[in-house]
């Protein structure tokens, strides 16, 4: 029986969060650390088998596994996120065929949006999280020229993004023999000409990037507005 695993990124270098926090990982998000709710949203939504978490040195590595879900297989990060997805999806097990691959920087996710993305996945192979994009977007073009984009045709990607995992593995393959740096894994799925679907989350979903986003995170979460 083939089964899902999920790919819990971990390993981040906290660089924007200018020494607020020393790990936005284990910060602190309504009354406990920010990847107990991305591991949580997992475990309770049922469609995932094996999980596979990326952590960045040994202190993480105790930290993350009180929280983390069963069974979990610990993966030493590498430099850049591509290299630790990449790591990570060395590791899967043979009888896995969907990944999800998800930031832990985004604890907000829910668990009917995982079950969600899992159906669209097993008929697609290859569906991302996202969002709308509803500001005016343009495009510096140089020397003060600006072009304004179609924004009804643009969407912000989000994790989880999930695929087979015959389509990921290969997809990160041509992305590392072209030396592509990647800033999602659909960008990797993309290299292959195969679509992606999108399933549109009607949540904010934020990433944690600054001090403010753990601050907007918390107001989300401690009013069940997430």
């Amino acid at each position: 029986m083939s089964r899902t695993a999920a790919i819990l990124l971990a390993a981040g270098s906290s660089r924007r969060m200018a020494g607020a926090v020393p790990d936005k990982i284990l910060a602190p998000l309504a009354g406990k650390p920010v990847f107990a709710h991305s591991a949580a949203a997992f475990y309770r939504s049922g469609v995932v088998d094996f999980f596979v978490v990326t952590y960045r040195d040994q202190r993480q590595l105790v930290e993350l596994s009180a929280y983390a879900p069963t069974p979990t297989l610990f993966v030493p990060g590498g430099a850049e996120r591509q290299d630790s997805v990449a790591a990570a999806l060395a590791e899967l097990p043979d009888d896995v065929k969907y990944v999800f691959i998800h930031d832990c920087a985004r604890p907000l996710v829910q668990p009917e949006q995982l079950v969600g993305l899992h159906k669209i996945v097993r008929r697609e192979n290859a569906v991302v999280l996202a969002h709308r994009v509803t500001d005016t977007i343009k495009e510096h073009r140089g020397e003060g020229m600006l072009r304004t984009l179609d924004r009804d045709a643009l969407w912000a990607m989000e994790t989880p993004q999930v695929f087979a995992r015959d389509l990921i593995c290969r997809a990160y393959a041509k992305a590392t023999a072209r030396k592509k740096r990647l800033t999602d894994d659909a960008a990797a799925v993309e290299l292959l000409k195969h679509p992606v679907a999108l399933l549109e989350n009607p949540h904010p979903n934020p990433k944690l990037t600054t001090p403010a986003d753990l601050a907007y995170a918390d107001f989300l979460l401690t009013r069940g507005e997430s």
